[in-house]
């Protein structure tokens, strides 16, 4: 538990609306309006990011480019910039430094404030909120969004609430009936295949969630359990790290039915590829180990590691040393589940892992 744990706090998080398809259509006029897809049109292609226009068609992050074109056709391909969005990044993190110096970046696009002692001396975390929404339009011709509570969970929670352009406070107090409505889809630390298994087990919204006791929850989800047991009560103690830092970045595939050919192993890898080196360059970090992670049909796993002296210096020197990881087990003779690659040993990073601690503390402040 931190040391400020008593303190009463203000936390804001701040997303901006769908960042990189954003810029792209903010330095083209041509582009806005129209469906934007960035990321690479190809068979192996996924989406980085999509603008709002794509999204009303289904087309969403991380999705595979063949079938974001067959969900939109008239969808528009643009190259990512990453130089140009982490210029972006750095002038929306210098309005937030103007306000306070405990600054949590999850990506180049969103991070947590933590503004009970502002540099401003504003009372209202709310009123910080919007005037750094309103700085970020006017310096940056972008839009954010945030949320306005007394702890990350739910801070992150409602800035999502409102998208895009919105803002949502959730008061002390509220946190527990704001949780109850929502899907634990939207929870923050519960993935797709987490949802899954959740929904199997009649557990849908935050209010089916608070319904289970620990010790179930224990058996279901082991050492995770503690986390979902708090967050369903709008429960977080973690504090805002400045300093945070991420000890890998990776991404996994659960395949609907086992894989065993070699080719289509070695097919399925690269839109894995794809989605780490994006996430790579959206924490604007680096790293020297890669891991290859492989779950057979029966559950066993395995991997596979490689170390370099130096950090990985582009995706295609990520992408070979992932190939070449899965060339040398194959061929496997069991059906494969699952896929996944990490980087880690990084250099810099700014995502905090920490778990909800078992015993929060209740909050109460006025935002």
């Amino acid at each position: 538990m931190d040391d400020n744990a008593d303190r009463l706090r203000k936390i804001i998080h701040i997303d901006m609306d769908a960042f990189f398809a954003s810029v792209e259509q903010r330095d083209d006029p041509a582009l806005r309006g129209k469906p934007v897809a960035v990321g690479y049109a190809s068979a192996r292609g996924v989406v980085a990011a999509a603008s709002y226009e794509a999204r009303t068609f289904g087309v969403r992050s991380a999705m595979p480019s063949v079938t974001a074109q067959r969900k939109c056709p008239e969808l528009v391909f643009v190259h990512p910039r990453f130089d140009v969005y982490r210029d972006v990044s750095r002038q929306v993190r210098a309005i937030f430094a103007d306000y306070t110096p405990h600054i949590e970046p999850l990506s180049l696009d969103e991070a947590y404030l933590d503004v009970t002692d502002n540099l401003q001396k504003i009372t209202s975390a709310t009123e910080i909120a919007e005037q750094i929404r309103a700085r970020i339009q006017t310096e940056t011709g972008l839009t954010a969004s945030a949320g306005v509570s007394c702890n990350k969970f739910l801070a992150k929670l409602a800035s999502d609430q409102n998208k895009p352009d919105g803002i949502c406070i959730v008061r002390p107090g509220q946190g527990e009936a704001f949780v109850a409505t929502l899907p634990v889809s939207r929870f923050h630390g519960v993935g797709p295949v987490t949802a899954r298994k959740m929904q199997a087990l009649g557990i849908h919204t935050g209010a089916d969630l608070r319904m289970q006791d620990l010790a179930f929850l224990e058996r279901q989800f082991g050492s995770s359990a503690h986390y979902y047991y708090w967050a369903s009560r709008g429960r977080d103690d973690r504090p805002v790290r400045a300093n945070a830092i991420r000890k890998s970045i990776g991404a996994e595939r659960t395949f609907s039915t086992d894989l065993s050919g070699e080719s289509d192993l070695i097919e399925a890898l690269e839109p894995i590829i794809e989605e780490v080196w994006q996430r790579i360059e959206r924490a604007d970090t680096s790293g020297r180990t890669i891991t290859l992670k492989v779950k057979f049909a029966d559950f066993q796993q395995m991997t596979r590691a490689h170390s370099l002296p130096l950090p990985v210096a582009s995706r295609p020197e990520f992408a070979q040393i992932g190939r070449e990881l899965l060339h040398a087990q194959l061929p496997f003779d069991k059906g494969v589940r699952l896929l996944g690659l990490t980087l880690s040993n990084l250099d810099r990073a700014n995502l905090d892992h920490d778990r909800v601690p078992e015993t929060p503390r209740q909050l109460a402040l006025s935002i």
